[in-house]
């Protein structure tokens, strides 16, 4: 997003049904740079599923991803299910943070705090999970404005 302070890597998103299987996924992504993202942990949100969401009850398939990482353009691929509530979350909450500026400014700050917390570690879980405590303070907010602007 332009104008936010962030890592220095572009996050794609990708949502497709069905969600392929990671042999089929690695045959036509690894050609083009793309490799399968490891966690530093054997539960490492986000890796193979998203922390789930929302007050909805779905099928707890819908979670289900795959995360690929392409060092040469320095970018992260989220794959995820078209029906993936993450794969909405994701553009409402990108879209919320463009017009207000406010919670742009916050989410900046959180941001910032905690990569100043993870210098030096090679795992980030603890920055991703601590991340994830912001969200669950916007969600509504941005749901709501999705809910009007979209």
């Amino acid at each position: 997003m332009p104008g936010l302070a962030a890592k220095p890597l572009i996050d794609l998103q990708l949502r497709i049904s069905p969600l392929p299987a990671e042999g089929d996924l690695g045959a036509r992504l690894h050609p083009l740079g793309y490799m399968r993202a490891r966690g530093s942990r054997p539960n490492s949100a986000g890796v193979d599923r998203d922390l789930p969401r929302g007050s909805v009850e779905v099928d707890p398939r819908v979670w289900e991803k795959h995360l690929l990482w392409n060092e040469d353009a320095q970018a992260i691929l989220h794959v995820r299910r078209a029906d993936s509530p993450w794969g909405l979350y994701t553009v409402w909450f990108r879209d919320w943070l463009r017009a207000n500026p406010d919670a742009r400014s916050h989410y900046e700050a959180v941001k910032r705090n905690l990569s100043a917390q993870q210098i030096g570690k090679a795992d980030y879980d603890d920055y991703t999970r601590a991340k994830t405590a912001f969200f669950d303070e916007v969600q509504g907010e941005f749901e709501a404005w999705a809910a009007i602007n979209r």
